[in-house]
């Protein structure tokens, strides 16, 4: 269906006739949020990609924000989406719909930084996504008309108030909540685990201001945990416990909130549609986020000071950040890569389980 679609589109000048030796056909998609796009200044999530990778092929995507790179032989391609669900949705909608592309059989590896909760980790942690849990769809009040009874003003859609009561199977969950193939996630983690992350003295003075949240205290690390997409920048001790609530209600107790970004669920709506169109395999994706900052700002201060950094600035883990992304995402898609005779038609599979 998918094909012939394909075919008379291309018989009416709409898209590019290719034939089957002209297919490109990745291994592994990079998928990447931002980047200034000069090399001038800090990278962003895809510069180190390329540089690193020698992504030297520039591809024309003309359905979304920004060209493909890619290396030589195309089995390592990255895109870069834009911020936000929308943009990651439909930068990756083009992707998986373009012709000149065979993805059924190719790995999607999402890298790119985060905030994360300081019960849980610490800045400059590598985290594998094992759930991502939309933040956008849901019924808000403004914070200063909030009923004083009220844990939050933000509560699922079809409730009238937070949580009333538990989920109900009626209740619409297409769309919010996204479990990640358990058996690839395992065995990401389990190669990755020991991968060396960077420190620094101003991570070092952001993490001691912390106290009474031993993980955030640690050095970084490599870690599993659920990943909330919203596309508003929040922050706030207040909104962090309305993101932990918010993913235990969604997956029914079945996750725990570790890490806030803004993309994720729309990029795993696109492949999940594509899964369905049978462009790709929904299965072979990975989330990786690494943690830039925390999501709230240390005791004793407020979360309008939290917007503004100290004198180590706003984000003191930006660049381990970006070098967290690159360093324990390359060491994944490079296995995938090399050892391809195994992976093209079989998904990896933890050690221990």
């Amino acid at each position: 269906m998918i094909t012939r679609l394909f075919f008379a589109l291309a018989c009416l000048g709409l898209v590019p006739a290719v034939n089957a030796a002209e297919l490109l056909k990745p291994k592994v998609v990079i998928v990447t949020m931002f980047d200034p796009g000069t090399t001038a200044g800090p990278p962003g999530e895809r510069r180190l990609w390329i540089e690193r990778e020698h992504l030297d092929r520039t591809l024309p995507l003309p359905a979304a924000l920004h060209d493909l790179r890619a290396n030589a032989d195309g089995s390592l391609v990255a895109v870069l989406t834009g911020v936000g669900n929308t943009n990651a949705a439909a930068a990756l909608m083009a992707l998986g719909l373009d012709p000149r592309f065979d993805l059924t059989r190719t790995y999607w590896l999402i890298a790119g930084i985060a905030g994360i909760d300081p019960a849980d980790g610490s800045l400059g942690s590598a985290v594998w996504a094992d759930w991502v849990v939309d933040g956008n769809l849901a019924h808000e009040i403004d914070a200063r008309e909030i009923p004083a009874e009220w844990p939050t003003g933000i509560f699922p859609l079809g409730k009238n108030r937070p949580y009333e009561s538990p989920r109900t199977p009626d209740e619409p969950a297409d769309g919010i909540v996204y479990a990640l193939e358990p058996g690839l996630v395992r065995w990401a983690y389990e190669l990755t685990r020991d991968a060396p992350l960077m420190d620094s003295a101003a991570m070092r003075r952001r993490r001691a201001k912390y106290t009474g949240f031993p993980a955030a205290q640690r050095p970084p690390s490599v870690l599993v945990g659920a990943n909330l997409a919203s596309s508003t920048y929040w922050v706030g001790a207040l909104l962090s416990r309305w993101a932990n609530g918010w993913v235990n209600y969604h997956t029914d107790g079945r996750a725990n909130y570790v890490t806030t970004a803004m993309e994720d669920s729309g990029t795993l709506r696109a492949l999940t549609n594509l899964g369905r169109a049978g462009r790709v395999d929904a299965r072979r994706v990975l989330v990786l986020r690494t943690a830039s900052d925390f999501d709230q700002p240390w005791p004793g201060t407020t979360a309008a000071d939290g917007l503004n950094g100290d004198v180590d600035g706003m984000y003191p883990a930006y660049l381990p950040a970006i070098e967290a992304a690159y360093l324990v995402g390359s060491r994944v898609a490079h296995a995938l890569i090399t050892n391809w005779d195994r992976y093209a038609t079989a998904l990896p599979a933890p050690a221990t389980k």
